[in-house]
């Protein structure tokens, strides 16, 4: 992935103070959204309340439904809290190619997988090899009931892999109220047969596998290439468990391995939310939160041979 490599060094060059909207992050520092979607993984009315746990809860945000407004209120909260970069997933590939015109060289392109069945890995290598896409995932098979190892998904990892495409992965214990979701199979521990048979597979998983911290901290010990992005639980979840989970990942010395997240769905306030929950952190010095917002998701996309890159860098 030559090609891939030279546009992400080009898109790093940008000045601190990047924004494509001077009059909102003037004096913010770029961000990098490493988990984005153009829309809900499945159809929710609208006006539908942002997702909360544990329940009894209730959020009183209302889902933004229309595609064009969502985009809008998307490009506003990035313009305004400077997030320069995103990797970007929807279930309607078409919409991932709209987005990334409207807005162009600010998305890293993804197709969401929800069931492995549907894809041609074939079409797949010609989108990468193309330039069409540059990430793989979401890849929410969890969602319908998959587990990690379900051979369906060896062909996206081995693609993954050959053309060194980075994979987001939904492995956690938590998720949407659908009837085939299985907590069980979000345990971390399931990802290491993958790690172990794809070494330099460029894998992220989302919500840092909340609520597995033990279980997700083994993993990042034993296998250098695999990092983590905080997504929903920036505000999903209490700030008070957040802050419990993300502090024992950067006490376990896996502060250079975190992925700054909002998994903005249609919901584009929630970035805010997630962006402040990062900066109001009490236990995280400022270098740490660059690390999270920027400096970490460079790294990870631009090593050229993830685990010798992340072993070279986890314990700077």
């Amino acid at each position: 992935m030559k090609k891939f490599v030279i546009i992400l060094t080009i898109i790093w060059t940008v000045l601190p103070g990047y924004s494509q909207d001077s009059r909102y992050s003037r004096q913010r520092l770029p961000i990098i959204d490493m988990h984005l979607h153009t829309g809900f993984p499945h159809e929710l009315p609208a006006g539908a309340p942002a997702l909360c746990r544990p329940e009894p809860c209730a959020d009183s945000l209302a889902a933004t439904t229309d595609p064009v407004l969502l985009m809008e209120k998307t490009r506003e909260a990035m313009d305004r809290y400077n997030v320069v970069k995103a990797f970007l997933s929807g279930v309607d590939i078409s919409d991932v190619h709209a987005w990334s015109e409207a807005m162009p060289d600010r998305f890293i392109a993804a197709p969401f997988i929800l069931d492995p069945q549907d894809i041609q890995p074939e079409q797949l290598r010609k989108a990468y090899e193309s330039g069409e896409l540059q990430g793989l995932g979401e890849i929410g098979a969890q969602l319908v009931g998959l587990p990690p190892t379900d051979p369906s998904l060896e062909p996206l990892f081995q693609l993954a892999e050959e053309l060194n495409v980075p994979v987001l992965i939904h492995t956690l214990g938590i998720g949407p109220y659908l009837p085939h979701f299985s907590s069980a199979s979000g345990n971390p521990l399931l990802l290491e047969e993958i790690l172990t048979r794809h070494p330099k597979l460029r894998l992220f998983v989302e919500n840092a596998g909340y609520p597995f911290r033990d279980e997700m901290i083994a993993v990042m010990y034993q296998y250098p290439q695999l990092y983590v992005d905080v997504s929903t639980i920036t505000w999903v979840i209490p700030r008070t468990a957040f802050y419990d989970y993300l502090e024992a990942l950067v006490r376990a010395g896996l502060g250079k391995r975190i992925l700054f997240g909002s998994d903005q769905m249609v919901w584009p306030e929630k970035i805010g939310e997630a962006i402040e929950a990062i900066e109001e952190a009490p236990f995280l010095t400022e270098a740490q939160k660059r690390d999270i917002f920027y400096n970490n998701a460079v790294r990870f996309l631009t090593t050229d041979a993830a685990t010798e890159g992340n072993a070279a860098t986890t314990h700077r």
